[in-house]
């Protein structure tokens, strides 16, 4: 299965130590800007209101065998959860095939 999760930037260490910590180690990660319920922020910026509707976020990709999922969204939702809107969201997503480059076999 690949597990995708969108998390704040500020809680990326975080992340990263609970999963090594677990034994996940291979993962992707990568900046990328979005919005959930929350529809942005407002800033205060010389006596003007700025709506900026767009959050720098971060995308983290794994791939996992599906007995490990389950431990693995419970490790990225208890590292990443600050409790306020915006932390995020675990998406799970089926993998039909994994072929390693260097040697073309097959792994999962």
């Amino acid at each position: 299965m690949k597990v995708e999760a969108i998390i704040r930037p500020e809680r990326l260490d975080q992340v990263k130590k609970a999963l090594e910590e677990k034994g996940f180690v291979g993962m992707t990660v990568g900046e990328v800007t979005g919005r959930g319920e929350q529809k942005g922020i407002k800033l205060q910026f010389r006596g003007r209101t700025m709506n900026v509707d767009l959050l720098p976020k971060i995308r983290i990709e794994l791939i996992v065998k599906d007995d490990r999922v389950d431990e693995l969204i419970e490790t990225i939702s208890a590292s990443a959860r600050t409790g306020r809107p915006g932390d995020g969201r675990i998406f799970v997503i089926p993998v039909a095939r994994s072929v390693r480059v260097r040697t073309g076999e097959e792994v999962m």
